[in-house]
């Protein structure tokens, strides 16, 4: 894709029978304005032409994990709009595959009021990937094969959307970064925040000074209880179990380390080590990063990390980390604190008062710690009137986005920049990482945030990456 702003052209990625499409229309527009420009037509027809909707401006959209959160919130995200369309899907499931495609075939029908059987399954992404016919992509997938499928995506050339965290550790995150850079498909991270009026504008609030020199920040994360039935169980039958563990270590199959087979309630993989770090980067990922934000550390990290206590969770399958409380300090002096024991949300502390932003009571899923209803503010101040302050014209702003899922499209179709791009997904999981990388050794760490190395600490830089089985391997 060039560099100068143009729409979206599928003509990038499409197949045969799409090059005899485009050789119709361009006939076509020839015989309605003329035969006088045959040297030079477009290879999509303007969208004033056919419009702008029109399936050869269309967004090609292949679902890559089918289970809840995709069911209830990327897939949603996407159909949505117009100019997209969910054309496969794809999981290692076969139950799960087979629910994604009656989901999304069920809501073209309905919204379009005739029968739609337009979705293609898939039980493997390279197989996926390998359809010409496919633009984009949503990874929503367990946290260990997030950075495993980005990097195949986008070397396949398609777009991303990608749940957080960007990856299971440091090093497989700096290579997805760096292949991704090195293409012209544009990434987004799940971290829907950055959609949600309250966190820009609390941040910006927070850039501008209204609350004085920011000294510290306080975030407050959910934790994970004990739990999880470690019983030995037969993998169920269309189950790609080997392909699911990916780059982590071989073991035996039972139903809570990986996903309910009856339902799509909360998975329990999310509560293993083996497949994620727990609330430190489930939820640390939104609020670390919106925390960033207003620091002005979006593309940086900490230069010092310490756990002042941690429980991790024993006795049963699950194991990651409970009650927690993790320190960090930044070039700029700033100290963020990351606790169980804080209200869910951030707040900024400066000089001249404090802001506080959350959800309010907001729901991505229904295990959300906060519940429709409740009515708990999304933001707050020491001073009612630093939140009734405007926000002049030429002071900080960030990019206006009320639609996470349609700002990545939008970046798609008009080769314009996401407001969730892959160098600050990779830092926000980045300082997660450092933080849980804290937990595990309960000490001071010193880091180096250019270099993305920790100083003279030999057992620390043992955990920036994990050992990968061979054919899952992040390379």
């Amino acid at each position: 894709m060039k560099n100068k702003k143009q729409r979206y052209s599928p003509s990038l990625s499409m197949g045969t029978h799409n090059m005899d499409r485009r050789k119709f229309l361009n006939q076509t527009v020839k015989a309605a304005i003329g035969t006088g420009i045959a040297m030079g037509l477009p290879s999509i027809v303007p969208a004033s032409v056919f419009g702008r909707n029109a399936p050869s401006n269309r967004i090609n959209v292949a679902a890559i994990g089918t289970g809840r959160i995709s069911r209830g919130h990327d897939m949603p995200g996407v159909w949505k709009h117009d100019f997209a369309q969910i054309t496969a899907v794809c999981d290692v499931d076969a139950r799960r595959a087979a629910d994604g495609q009656k989901l999304v075939n069920e809501f073209y029908t309905k919204r379009d009021g005739k029968p739609f059987d337009g979705v293609k399954v898939y039980s493997d992404y390279r197989e996926l990937l390998l359809n010409k016919d496919i633009d984009a992509v949503l990874i929503s997938t367990p946290d260990h094969s997030h950075a495993m499928i980005g990097v195949a995506a986008a070397r396949a050339g398609k777009h991303i959307y990608m749940q957080k965290p960007a990856s299971l550790t440091i090093a497989e995150g700096r290579v997805m970064t760096d292949v991704i850079n090195q293409t012209a498909v544009k990434f987004q991270i799940g971290s829907q925040q950055r959609s949600a009026e309250q966190f820009r504008y609390a941040a910006e609030l927070v850039r501008n000074g209204r609350i004085g020199d920011l000294k510290n920040v306080y975030v407050g994360l959910p934790g994970d209880p004990p739990g999880g039935n470690k019983n030995e169980m037969p993998v169920p039958a269309g189950f790609d179990y080997n392909m699911w563990l990916g780059s982590t270590p071989d073991v035996f199959y039972t139903e809570e380390r990986v996903h309910p087979q009856k339902d799509y309630s909360r998975p329990g993989w999310l509560r293993c080590e083996q497949f994620g770090a727990g609330m430190i980067t489930g939820w640390g990922s939104h609020h670390i990063d919106s925390a960033h934000w207003g620091m002005g550390m979006e593309r940086s990290g900490p230069v010092e990390i310490w756990c002042e206590k941690v429980e991790f969770n024993t006795g049963g399958l699950w194991d990651v980390h409970g009650i927690f409380r993790t320190g960090a300090r930044y070039k700029n002096g700033v100290l963020m604190t990351v606790s169980n024991e804080f209200p869910n949300g951030i707040k900024f502390e400066g000089t001249k008062g404090w802001i506080f932003v959350s959800r309010g009571d907001y729901q991505a899923t229904s295990s959300d710690p906060t519940k429709p209803g409740e009515q708990a503010k999304k933001i707050d101040a020491s001073d009612p009137k630093i939140l009734t302050s405007v926000i002049g014209e030429k002071e900080f702003h960030f990019t206006v986005s009320s639609d996470h899922h349609g700002n990545w499209l939008e970046a798609i179709r008009d080769n314009k920049s996401t407001i969730a791009p892959v160098d600050e997904a990779h830092r926000s999981c980045s300082a997660c990482l450092l933080h849980h990388i804290s937990m595990k050794l309960k000490r001071k760490l010193q880091w180096n945030p250019e270099k993305e190395q920790f100083v003279n600490d030999a057992e620390a830089t043992a955990m920036l990456s994990r050992a990968q089985r061979k054919g899952f391997e992040v390379k």
